[in-house]
């Protein structure tokens, strides 16, 4: 007989960490698993954009190993445990212009941001999973780990190819002992940040702001299912990987991109 979830309450008592969780698909995915049952953390250097009762907030800069470590004590002696991992955080601020424009300092701060930070948290975090024999840890990559825009983000796309391919070996060496470790990677999500850079797209170059999303769609390639990804989108599919219902998914990308990628 199958077995029948109740998806509202299903991932009761389970305790769950979303870095990068104040904003865009990090908020969005809090907030999923949050109405799933869970007990949420969030942890960035920003506070939530909009106040929420139901998350326990650590503010730490989870690009240094002291932010990272600040974040593992503070759960582990909290909450005695963390059964979910949700590593969301990721960003690129380096300017565009290519491979010549950027400096050692660029590298190193898209590498710490975007892939050394999710490594800290897991050794942080898996001891205690391994211990239990259980656990699930999501792994936030982008597109771009396969679709580099090599003019404005090489590094952050190497960054996100390298968490890529690091999530799979991790999975491989883990999910014999009870973790599961999964890789999700978006195209381009249309956040509120998103939006406002769109609007500002907009006001300089004198277009509709459907104009200018549709002159990123168009750099980006084209978007066959028309539309950039809303956080929601984002957040449902995370929310169905860390479920019982994908207890048999382990060591899988799973790309969110309207089409985006237009090879297999």
């Amino acid at each position: 007989m199958a077995q029948v979830f109740n998806f509202n309450n299903e991932l009761s008592g389970k305790i769950t960490l979303v870095t990068g969780g104040t904003k865009g698909a990090g908020s969005a995915i809090a907030e999923r698993l949050v109405n799933a049952g869970a007990t949420v953390i969030i942890a960035a250097r920003n506070t939530p954009e909009q106040p929420n009762e139901k998350l326990h907030f650590i503010p730490a800069d989870l690009s240094q190993s002291a932010g990272t470590q600040k974040v593992v004590s503070h759960v582990l002696q909290t909450f005695g445990r963390l059964d979910i991992l949700v590593n969301n955080l990721g960003s690129s601020q380096t300017q565009g212009g290519g491979f010549t424009t950027l400096t050692d300092e660029d590298w190193e701060i898209s590498l710490q941001t975007n892939l050394l930070a999710s490594v800290r948290l897991d050794r942080g975090f898996l001891p205690q999973m391994l211990a239990r024999q259980t656990g699930v840890i999501i792994h936030i990559a982008s597109i771009q780990g396969r679709l580099p825009l090599y003019d404005s983000t090489l590094p952050y796309a190497a960054a996100k190819a390298g968490l890529i391919n690091y999530s799979k070996n991790l999975a491989n060496e883990v999910s014999p002992k009870g973790v599961r470790v999964l890789t999700v990677s978006p195209g381009w999500i249309q956040t509120d940040g998103a939006t406002g850079m769109m609007n500002e797209i907009a006001e300089r170059t004198g277009v509709t702001l459907e104009e200018a999303i549709a002159q990123v769609m168009k750099s980006l390639g084209g978007i066959p299912i028309g539309r950039p990804a809303q956080p929601q989108d984002v957040a449902e599919l995370v929310g169905f990987l860390v479920s019982p219902r994908a207890s048999y998914l382990t060591g899988t990308e799973y790309v969110i991109d309207g089409g985006t990628i237009p090879t297999i």
